[in-house]
């Protein structure tokens, strides 16, 4: 007996279209991604207990690859001098320094398995790589501007490279994700010499959710397991809007850690400092660039500043919890997607307890470290789902 199926035109079946990736890439990629995520939680960690400048120095620790054991170790070096080492902290910002620097390594991998069937692809790749290394020896031996020359250049050569390929092969991707990390390394650095300028601060956190966003979109691209249903098209608008709001919320949360916001209004909630309406400075709260040489450990801004910040991030997280939860409902009805919605609005009802968390319990470390976690976890996941959403003949 004739199987039905068996003798269905091969024209009238779903074409599908799987990058022309090196058969390790995906798994690379999924590490990557599980790397970036423990690098973003790690870092929220370290910032939070304050001891983001606890080695004062860059990429070293007191003049050391990984950090020294005692006092009189760092004394030694001429970084004693800009600030007293703490052996609890110093540990923390130099294994997440090294832990970035792995992360590093793993998206050049990235780059060079994508771009081997390239014109020159692998030598392009490599000669931008040198030229972001030698940026390094040379910052290290206070020749500033042409370390930062070197780096631009690499960029440069990146970003020509990124712009002639297309993305058959995740090349296009892989460069500007691997573009990406380089600038978050300066930012890192910059962390440390701008003595934690809150828009440095914040542009870090930034960079890190998008480098976990482009990951992850490139390690589903490659695995290559798509979710199909008939309103793809108007679902991934959803996603899309998901993101942005997601997005500017994870920047005015960087912005509140980075002014030292998140307790402006003490222990209130939903009031602030006893009031619905207290005094903010909106105008003054959120001044991008402030002067270069202040020490902005423990924030500079009046308490109506550090307020007006506050309250801005309380007001997007009303408009994000309540899209998120429309998607969520529209994710339940979709057949075939109900698990994801309700993966998604638990996610969202658990971020905004552990917010509230924060400000009743005072900012416990563990809390909002989890806090930060939860953020990456969200845009993670509607980055997954817009990674893998097909329409039936796609």
């Amino acid at each position: 007996m004739n199987n039905p199926a068996a003798s269905k035109p091969a024209a009238a079946r779903p074409a599908v279209h799987k990058p022309a990736v090196h058969k390790h890439f995906h798994r690379i990629a999924w590490l990557a991604v599980a790397l970036t995520l423990c690098v973003i939680v790690f870092g929220a960690f370290v910032r939070l207990s304050d001891a983001g400048l606890s080695c004062p120095d860059w990429p070293t620790c007191y003049g050391r690859a990984a950090w020294p054991k005692e006092v009189s170790e760092a004394a030694a070096h001429s970084a004693s001098e800009i600030r007293p080492f703490e052996t609890h902290k110093a540990w923390r910002e130099q294994v997440h320094r090294h832990a970035a620097a792995t992360l590093g390594l793993l998206v050049l991998i990235l780059s060079l398995l994508a771009a081997r069937k390239r014109k020159l692809g692998i030598a392009q790749i490599l000669v931008a790589s040198g030229f972001v290394a030698a940026g390094i020896p040379l910052y290290m031996h206070g020749y500033i501007a042409a370390a930062l020359a070197s780096a631009v250049i690499g960029e440069l050569i990146l970003l020509v490279a990124a712009l002639r390929w297309s993305n058959d092969d995740l090349a296009r991707a892989a460069a500007f994700t691997l573009m990406l990390i380089v600038f978050q390394a300066l930012l890192g650095k910059w962390t440390v010499t701008m003595l934690l300028k809150p828009v440095i601060v914040m542009g870090h956190l930034l960079g890190g959710m998008t480098t976990l966003a482009m990951l992850s979109w490139m390690a589903w691209r490659a695995t290559d397991r798509p979710i199909r249903i008939a309103g793809a098209t108007a679902m991934r608008w959803w996603l899309i809007g998901a993101v942005f709001v997601v997005g500017v919320q994870i920047a005015l949360g960087g912005w509140v850690s980075a002014n030292y916001a998140a307790l402006a209004c003490g222990n209130d909630f939903p009031t602030c400092v006893g009031k619905w309406v207290p005094p903010t400075d909106f105008r003054e709260g959120f001044v991008l660039w402030r002067g270069v040489g202040v020490d902005y450990e423990g924030g500079v801004l009046d308490g109506a500043s550090r307020i007006a910040i506050q309250l801005a991030h309380r007001i997007m997280a009303i408009v994000v919890f309540a899209y998120l939860l429309a998607l969520a409902v529209k994710l339940i009805r979709t057949p075939g997607l109900w698990l994801t919605g309700v993966v998604l609005a638990a996610l969202t009802l658990i971020q905004v307890g552990l917010g509230i968390a924060n400000v009743k319990l005072g900012l416990p470390l563990a809390v909002a470290t989890l806090h930060n976690a939860g953020a990456a976890l969200l845009l993670l996941l509607l980055v997954s789902l817009l990674a893998r959403l097909r329409r039936p003949t796609e």
